[in-house]
């Protein structure tokens, strides 16, 4: 009963506005009804309130997600996960699920992005060529007219041929030339439009699993280790939770200390049999490093 429950707490809020927890619920509610915006507003003035709210950045970022603010989002779901582990407060992976939803959605936004572009620099190359084309054969048709011209200011000796007269040589050679220019026109366009086709193929694949991203940075997994509860963590990331955090697992919340985590070999070999097909992922976190 979401719509009654928003009409409750708007009445409480009116009662008191400073309570955060009155603006959480009820941005819970909007998210459930799909008023984004609303709950957006919501979670900020909850977090105007209290700043170590978990709730307020984690539906405040949920909001985001579906709002298309993908870098506010992480931003927003990176805070709440950071309170979530301070406070020693469980969301299960509720957290760590937005966060993903988040940046695979700001990939694909970047990739919508990158085949608008290529779809544009494709039809220009295109254009291109076909106006080279057409340059071409207004140069040769140009260049034939003023053969004939001459051909017919300067007749032979003898007079023209009857097997053949002015003009008639040249527009079979300048037919053939014609012929061979537009080949080579078509040739180019085959080269080029099957080089975007490559792209295509490359693109179609660019998809980075969440099982390769870590469970805390949420990016890919360069030196895989593995805790005795089964979660799988970036060794440098877990082991700064281990030191600035606390000796824990962040997903179990059991007791962990670094000497008990073991290399996931397994997953560092899919992780490396995963980069030599997708170049791409490490040049995409490189940049990413690039930008922090």
């Amino acid at each position: 009963m979401y719509h009654e429950a928003i009409d409750s707490y708007s009445k409480a809020i009116i009662k008191n506005p400073q309570v955060a927890s009155y603006f959480t619920n009820r941005a819970l509610c909007y998210i459930k009804t799909q008023q984004f915006q609303k709950a957006a507003d919501d979670c900020r003035k909850a977090a105007e309130i209290d700043r170590n709210s978990v709730k307020a950045f984690y539906f405040w970022g949920t909001a985001a997600v579906q709002l298309g603010g993908y870098d506010e989002a992480i931003k927003l779901l990176t805070k709440a996960n950071e309170l979530a582990i301070g406070q020693k407060v469980s969301f299960g992976d509720e957290i760590h699920n937005q966060m993903r939803l988040a940046r695979r959605e700001k990939f694909r936004q970047k990739e919508d992005k990158r085949i608008a572009q290529e779809i544009e620099l494709q039809s220009y190359l295109n254009r291109l060529i076909e106006a080279d084309l057409e340059q071409k054969l207004k140069e040769l048709n140009l260049s034939s007219k003023s053969s004939d011209t001459e051909s017919e200011k300067s007749p032979s000796e003898d007079g023209p041929s009857t097997s053949q007269m002015p003009g008639e040589g040249e527009d079979f050679e300048s037919d053939i030339r014609k012929e061979a220019i537009t080949q080579e026109t078509v040739n180019y366009k085959k080269m080029l439009n099957e080089l975007f086709m490559q792209v295509d193929d490359r693109r179609r694949r660019r998809e980075l699993p969440d099982y390769l991203c870590g469970k805390i940075s949420f990016e890919l997994l360069r030196d895989p280790v593995i805790t005795p509860s089964g979660i799988t963590y970036d060794k440098a990331d877990i082991k700064e939770h281990l030191q600035k955090v606390g000796h824990f697992d962040p997903i179990t919340r059991t007791p962990l200390s670094e000497d008990q985590l073991i290399p996931n070999l397994a997953m560092k070999e899919v992780v490396e049999h995963f980069l030599t097909q997708n170049e791409w992922a490490e040049y995409d976190e490189l940049l990413d490093d690039a930008g922090r």
